[in-house]
């Protein structure tokens, strides 16, 4: 079996896929937004690469989701509960970090099914 990849720099790829497996992360769009903001950002995106892959939010497996400040967690929340489809929740951890940018709010790597 082959590792597929797109989007792919010297530094990253956008998608990385092993037979079934789907593994991406994404960042926000817009630097000077607020943790809302940010989370649709990289939320459409996690939809738009999943959709890439052959996959999407409803075979989602593991999220990890980083936020800036964990006392973004209640906003992050918010708006993930709604683009979470009922029933599909995956597994999912939510940790404070120092992210790779300074006005990244949140980052999301996700792992999926095809």
């Amino acid at each position: 079996m082959t590792i597929e990849r797109r989007g792919t720099t010297q530094r990253y790829s956008d998608i990385c896929a092993y037979g079934s497996t789907v593994y991406l992360v994404e960042t926000p769009q817009t630097m000077d937004s607020n943790v809302a903001t940010q989370a649709h950002e990289v939320l459409a995106g996690i939809e738009k690469l999943l959709d890439q892959a052959g996959s999407d939010k409803t075979r989602l497996l593991m999220a990890t989701i980083y936020l800036r400040d964990i006392d973004d967690s209640i906003a992050f929340n918010s708006v993930w509960d709604r683009w979470v489809p009922r029933g599909t929740a995956p597994v999912r951890v939510c940790v404070e970090a120092k992210l790779s940018h300074p006005d990244f709010l949140v980052e999301i790597a996700v792992v999926a099914a095809r």
